[in-house]
């Protein structure tokens, strides 16, 4: 795919994994909506990537699990950009308990967000990618393989996304559009409210995933590679 001047949706865009795929498109000339939930961050960041990559960057608020949002924040890419080619499914959250100690509450907020939210963003960009070809990208986890204790909620999200990217693939190959996902290890990010910090730099960077994104667009158009699992090379010693 020719990246000049075409746009992309990025949920989860203002800081993080979000953050530097984001950066890294605008620097390949493309336009760029990221979302999140709060407006003050998502506005910060998208001046920052407009003012530092080559491609413009329009920052939209919005909760994926809220299909109402969703819808604006589609309609917000095409009102800004004329057409939609991209999609990255980044919006995530995790929280870590074992199932008899989380609430309903957190339960029902990590399938709806992880999953459902994908399903949202999917379902209101896909007739617009459909005119011209174009390309889904879910941010899963190694997670979505590897279940551990304290993880159930946060593996079923990941298991099930990982079933909804594969059967997405093979709805929409034949109209022009790829689907892949992203399976990362450990990433020096602020998620699960962590802190990105130089005691975690054996961790994976965004930027490492971001590469990883610009290089599925690069693809030539007969190949498809629908799964990608990326881990640290030289992972802490238990």
């Amino acid at each position: 795919m020719n990246l000049q001047n075409k746009t992309a949706i990025i949920t989860g865009g203002s800081k993080g994994i979000g953050r530097g795929i984001a950066e890294a498109f605008a620097s390949e000339g493309m336009n760029v909506v990221i979302s999140a939930r709060n407006e003050n961050e998502v506005t910060k960041a998208a001046r920052e990537i407009s003012e530092r990559g080559k491609g413009k960057c329009v920052g939209v608020v919005c909760d994926v699990r809220e299909h109402e949002q969703v819808k604006q924040m589609v309609a917000s890419a095409i009102e800004n950009f004329k057409t939609l080619d991209v999609v990255i499914n980044n919006a995530g959250v995790g929280k870590f308990a074992k199932v008899e100690d989380m609430s309903p509450g957190d339960f029902r907020l990590i399938i709806e967000t992880n999953v459902i939210g994908v399903y949202h963003v999917c379902h209101e960009s896909i007739p617009h990618l459909k005119k011209q070809g174009g390309y889904i990208i879910n941010i899963s986890s190694l997670a979505g393989t590897n279940a551990h204790p304290k993880m159930a909620a946060y593996n079923a999200s990941k298991f099930g996304l990982n079933g909804f990217s594969e059967a997405l693939m093979q709805e929409l190959r034949d109209d022009n559009i790829k689907v892949s996902y992203i399976m990362p290890g450990s990433v020096n990010t602020y998620f699960n409210d962590d802190e990105p910090s130089d005691d975690n730099a054996w961790q994976l960077q965004p930027e490492d995933i971001a590469r990883v994104c610009v290089d599925l667009l690069h693809h030539d158009e007969r190949s498809l590679p629908s799964r990608v699992e990326i881990r640290p090379s030289k992972p802490q010693k238990k």
